[in-house]
């Protein structure tokens, strides 16, 4: 009996050691993101996905990271590289975890990013699936703010290009920051972005 208490004592330590690592490991890349060392950030992330092939976080925070890097680039060069790199680790995330609200609100950014950078040739291409990926989003979980929010901003750009009235993706977004105001992420790990590009746009919605 003291044979198998030890088992199981060594056993949920070692399991605890790992989550500690982990949470570690990546409290240490988002520390570095935060002192604008994004490669290094990038390069940790990258570390810890090896490591830890059952966790989507990191993929999904590298996705992130070439997803916003790619905003800047004018280099189509450049973009594609980014944008291939953060849509491999996205499908690799997947693989990971299926039918996730942020994985898909990650996913639809990814190709805004791809819109954004030349609409004439890749709005036709991508515009629908965004939409259905926010929908989709929110159709697994109604209360996600990005979801909410990225739908809401994503309509308003169309209304906007076609001359239609945004008001009520104005209310939409209004009704997303209140998302952003109770929700609570599953831990200090997981995604818990967006509010303060929502206010932005709440407010351009008022001026």
């Amino acid at each position: 009996m003291r044979t198998f208490l030890f088992i199981i004592l060594f056993i949920t330590t070692g399991i605890a050691q790992a989550q500690t690592n982990f949470e570690k490991g990546m409290s240490k890349a988002f520390d570095l993101w935060q002192a604008n060392k994004t490669d290094e950030a990038e390069n940790m992330f990258e570390r810890i996905a090896k490591a830890e092939p059952k966790q989507w976080l990191p993929h999904y925070y590298i996705a992130q990271i070439n997803s916003l890097k790619s905003w800047g680039a004018k280099d189509e060069t450049v973009l594609k590289a980014q944008l291939d790199k953060a849509q491999k680790h996205i499908d690799e995330a997947m693989l990971i975890s299926e039918n996730n609200a942020e994985l898909l609100v990650m996913q639809a950014q990814v190709y805004s990013n791809w819109v954004a950078f030349d609409g004439m040739t890749y709005g036709m291409k991508y515009s629908a699936k965004i939409a259905e990926l926010y929908e989709k989003a929110l159709a697994l979980d109604p209360s996600n703010p990005r979801a909410a929010f990225g739908k809401a901003e994503w309509a308003m750009g169309s209304a906007k290009y076609f001359g239609k009235d945004t008001a009520p993706y104005c209310k939409a977004i209004e009704a997303s920051i209140e998302l952003f105001n109770t929700f609570k992420p599953k831990s200090k790990l997981h995604p818990n972005w967006g509010k303060e590009r929502a206010v932005a746009v709440a407010k351009d919605c008022k001026a």
